[in-house]
């Protein structure tokens, strides 16, 4: 048992990718601010937004997770999730990818109630 208890925390490959790699553009732009050197600051800041792009697409490719909790035998970070091809219920991302992703993350609405006949 984690420091945390017996939850799921969404430990990725998507999530550890991004991590990696807005941790490495921040040093980037950090070593850029500090020699002054307009280049390697903006390099730096290019390498955070590719992270959350790289971040986002692997998680449509099925390496990162849904909202809420996963089963115990899907905790592994190199699990990969099968239903992010449909796309995920209430994920923004998932929403922002468009076409079927979008239709499969819109909540499902209850067909109307048909109207109660008017005293026949």
């Amino acid at each position: 048992m984690s420091a945390h208890g017996h939850v799921d925390m969404g430990h990725t490959v998507a999530g550890w990718t991004g991590t990696a790699l807005a941790v490495l553009g921040s040093a980037v732009a950090g070593t850029g601010l500090c020699l002054s050197s307009e280049p390697v600051l903006w390099l730096g800041l290019a390498v955070v937004a590719a992270a959350g792009l790289a971040t986002w697409l692997l998680h449509l490719a099925g390496w990162g997770k849904p909202s809420g909790p996963r089963p115990e035998s899907a905790w592994d970070w190199r699990v990969r999730d099968t239903a992010a091809r449909g796309g995920h219920t209430d994920c923004l991302g998932c929403r922002m990818s468009g076409g079927r992703r979008a239709a499969a993350g819109r909540p499902r609405r209850a067909a109307p109630a048909p109207a109660p006949d008017a005293g026949v």
